[in-house]
């Protein structure tokens, strides 16, 4: 047997024992990554270990997607530790919506088409915003189709949400300047201090897909990018129209 053939073969045996990650295979940890701690809370092959659901959410192609209407896709094994981070990647279809939920209440980093679906003409319900909370500094995301990187961190009373590599939010809810913002948050059901969520993808009945997804608790040691973002300036009449739909939510919530 040849060298060369001695390779192939070993190289063979190491993808199918799991103990190389296939290029490509964006469901592994890369080396830096697991240098870094993280979890792979999703092997591309099923959603057996730890995800909970109603027969609504699948695999398909080593990617996590939904099939008929059912609810959330939650992640049981454990919970979301205090201070972490998350990375996924995700894609929509044309006007399709979807959220993922990191804390207790509605802390949800939005999964939109921004070009198409209502929600896209107001940033503060957009692509990557804190919903109904922060909007991002500007749009990042890809043409619809294409896959986004996702990145959400979290340490103490500071929430960043990253998209395609920027940094689009940077919220620490302590700071008196985001007054307003916190008003929205807790009108529309978040709790501050509350920590200990299960990670949930949202089923708003719409196609999407998510991959990637990755987990670590950050060392109390770790600093933060703490490089400020502004959030993008909403029209005075999406104001009014966003002003209208939280009466309805508190509304709602009051029945």
């Amino acid at each position: 047997m040849t060298k060369q053939l001695v390779v192939a073969v070993v190289f063979s045996v190491a993808i199918l024992t799991g103990q190389l990650s296939i290029a490509g295979n964006v469901n592994s940890l890369t080396e830096a990554e697991s240098a870094a701690d993280f979890e792979s809370l999703f092997d591309g092959k099923n959603l057996g270990a730890g995800w909970e659901h109603k027969g609504n959410w699948k695999v398909e192609d080593g990617t996590i997607t939904r099939e008929g209407q059912g609810g959330s896709l939650v992640y049981k094994t454990k919970k979301i530790p205090n201070a972490f981070e998350l990375r996924f990647q995700w894609k929509v279809a044309k006007g399709s919506n979807s959220g993922v939920y990191y804390r207790p209440g509605q802390y949800e980093y939005q999964i939109l088409d921004n070009s198409v679906h209502a929600d896209g003409k107001n940033p503060r319900t957009s692509a990557a915003s804190l919903y109904f909370c922060m909007a991002p500094s500007h749009d990042a995301t890809k043409p619809v189709g294409e896959w986004n990187k996702g990145r959400i961190v979290c340490k103490g009373t500071v929430i960043q949400h990253w998209l395609n590599g920027k940094k689009v939010i940077h919220f620490d809810y302590s700071d008196s300047k985001w007054a307003f913002n916190v008003d929205m948050l807790e009108k529309r059901g978040a709790k501050l201090p509350a920590r200990g969520a299960n990670l949930s993808l949202q089923d708003h009945g719409n196609p999407v897909w998510y991959q990637a997804i990755k987990l670590r608790k950050l060392p109390a040691n770790e600093k933060l990018n703490m490089d400020p973002v502004n959030p993008a300036k909403i029209a005075d009449e999406i104001l009014e129209a966003e002003r209208k739909k939280l009466e309805g939510i508190v509304n709602r919530r009051k029945k």
